[in-house]
């Protein structure tokens, strides 16, 4: 039997008024959901970078990013991110801001990366303000060939992007082989992340044909 609001005499109103508390009750019930998803992942898997993408084992989104102004590696200025950086190497691109805490974390791992010959860093700067995202790598150093700024983030929504920071491994036509969700870390590098860098590197080293 549906139960009846007693102040609320007339059967329409009373309708539109259940109508209303179910549309209210519905965005609760979706973060309850997401919620009970992610600790799902961390009670069974442990580890909520394991969270798989739908991206994995496709080519990576036709990103085309303009450059983080003012930002010089080497004595040269960085460029900006297009789908041809993302071809012909083992890459790595990372998704930053100077805002994320984690990504302060990380960012000793991605400098020793970037001292791989054999393997390109490149960044996706996430709704961050130009002269804090230019302050941020002048104190712990530049990693990256090339930094796109996704000022609105819409960029990182084609990535498939939960939050930052995320780490995608690419091999060299560009198809995305792994996602690493969070900081990087030395046992993240000692499992899926670091087997999917050597896996794209070898595929990089293989003659063509």
């Amino acid at each position: 039997m549906t139960a009846v609001d007693p102040l609320v005499t007339d059967p329409a109103e009373a309708a539109r008024r259940r109508r209303m508390r179910l549309l209210l009750g519905a965005p609760v019930a979706i973060f309850l959901a997401l919620a009970a998803l992610f600790l799902f992942r961390l009670n069974v898997g442990g580890d909520i970078s394991a969270i798989p993408s739908v991206l994995v084992g496709r080519p990576a989104p036709e990103t085309a990013l303009p450059p983080l102004e003012g930002l010089v590696r080497d004595g040269v200025v960085v460029p900006g991110l297009t789908p041809a950086d993302l071809r012909g190497r083992a890459t790595l691109v990372n998704v930053f801001a100077s805002w994320c805490g984690p990504c302060r974390i990380e960012h000793p791992l991605l400098m020793r990366l970037a001292e791989d010959p054999e393997l390109l860093i490149v960044g996706i700067n996430n709704k961050d303000q130009p002269e804090n995202a230019r302050r941020f790598l002048g104190a712990l150093g530049n990693p990256y060939e090339a930094v796109g700024v996704d000022a609105n983030g819409r960029a990182s929504i084609e990535w498939g992007v939960y939050g930052v920071p995320e780490t995608f491994v690419l091999g060299p036509d560009g198809t995305i082989l792994h996602k690493h969700i969070g900081p990087i870390s030395d046992a993240a590098l000692a499992g899926p992340l670091g087997a999917a860098i050597t896996a794209a590197k070898q595929a990089a080293a293989r003659p063509p044909g």
